[in-house]
This record gives C-alpha cells, structure tokens and sequence, in this order.
C-alpha cells in the first residue's frame, strides 16, 4: 500500500494509537513515512515521522528565550515580494499565531495593504 502524503496531525497521532503494538519503524511505515530507491529498497524515514509526531501533539521542544543559542531568525515583521511575485509568511509568525496546518485564510486587497482574516474566526472588534 503506498500513500501519496504522510499522515500529520490529529490522523497521524489517532493512526499511531490504533496500531498500539506495532514497532517504531512499522508505525512509520504505515503512517506513510517510507521512500522506495530506484532499486526497489524501502526506507523508513523515522526522523521524518518523530518530527511529525512531536509537532502533531503540540510539543514545543524548541526554546522560546529569544536572542540566546542557535534560535534562528527573529521575526521582523516585514517581507519581501519574492522573485516569483509570492509572499511568503514564515513559520515565526504562524506560530506564533498558533496556527495549525490547513487554517484557511479571507485574503482582503485595500489600496496598499493586504488583510488576512482567518475562516470561522471572529474578528477582536466583533465580540
């Protein structure tokens, strides 16, 4: 059986429950965390699964003291067009946020600003 797409989030956590006794490796597998080489050898991509798992329950291993260690960028509240006319919102922001895979988004054009307001959530000054 071969998955276009790994499963992620609460389908990904719920899967790993339902196989129980299963190893580590066979969970990978049949969640959809698995390569064939040209070949015909499959490999299991368990670094890819864990990570999965880990952002799937919501564990933040990361640290959140910002400016020490190697945290990477901050967010600096500013983006560029790319090359390719795309904007592109990084992963700072959409943590921040809370945001989770599949949020959807009402993109709003104003003469020079773009809004975006998130499906099914109310505006602050609507409660």
């Amino acid at each position: 059986m071969t998955q276009d797409k790994p499963l992620t989030g609460t389908e990904l956590v719920d899967k790993v429950k339902e196989l129980g006794d299963l190893s580590k490796e066979e969970k990978a597998r049949a969640c959809g965390y698995y390569t064939q080489t040209k070949n015909g050898i499959e490999r299991v991509n368990m670094m890819k699964f864990l990570n999965a798992l880990i952002d799937a329950e919501g564990i933040e291993l990361d640290s959140s003291t910002e400016g020490q260690g190697r945290g990477g960028r901050s967010a600096s509240y500013k983006i560029s067009v790319q090359s390719n006319g795309n904007l592109l919102i990084g992963s700072a922001y959409t943590k921040k946020m809370g945001l989770q895979s599949g949020d959807e988004f009402e993109i709003t054009l104003g003469r020079k600003h773009i809004h975006l307001k998130q499906v099914g959530v109310p505006d602050e000054d609507e409660e």
